[in-house]
């Protein structure tokens, strides 16, 4: 699959992506990327959260594809019953997820929903890849096989690279673009 032949759906974690951020950076080189705006990047909601994550689905006519960081990817398992109900999982080609985080993480970021720490499970209904630090402060490769095991998602380990965010040097962040390409030219 071509960039060009998807609607790129953004899914920012806690906090949101800056300008600087590598999807930031995303949504500005790829013309049918976009940002799932959320009204509170703190996710005081998840229902809300998952509101929004629907709503923006909702407007697309094409097959999508999601790139979820950090607290996005585990929003992206919250809504998976939803958007199974709502007839619109079909049209989610795949789901590249970054650094994905621990339900102790989770816990301890201010002002979440509590029950975002609930993590999901169960199978994602589409092909996903996660990519993983062995660094990252907010989740072990332990923990993300075992979520990639429970979602039925690819891992692959980036090495030491932190939680891929801006913090940890990833405004650009080329070997990542070249994991998407390579994740969509397999869907």
């Amino acid at each position: 699959m071509k960039s060009s032949d998807s609607d790129i759906l953004i899914l920012p974690g806690h906090a949101g992506s800056g300008p600087e951020h590598w999807q930031s950076r995303m949504v500005a080189r790829l013309s049918t990327a976009r940002v799932v705006e959320q009204p509170d990047w703190n996710f005081p909601s998840l229902e809300t959260a998952v509101d929004h994550m629907v709503a923006a689905m909702e407007k697309s006519s094409r097959p999508m594809v999601l790139v979820a960081h950090s607290a996005g990817t585990v929003l992206v398992a919250h809504a998976v019953p939803r958007l199974v109900d709502l007839g619109l999982a079909h049209q989610i080609k795949g789901a590249f997820l970054v650094s994905v985080p621990s339900a102790s993480a989770l816990a301890g970021l201010p002002h979440i929903d509590p029950v975002f720490a609930q993590i999901p499970r169960e199978p994602l209904p589409f092909p996903s890849t996660i990519i993983a630090s062995s660094n990252d402060p907010f989740g072990s490769l332990e923990n993300t096989a075992d979520m990639a095991l429970a979602w039925g998602s690819k891992m692959i380990e980036a090495g030491e690279q932190g939680h891929i965010n801006t913090q940890s040097g990833h405004g650009p962040w080329p070997e990542g673009m070249m994991a998407f390409a390579g994740f969509l030219s397999r869907l």
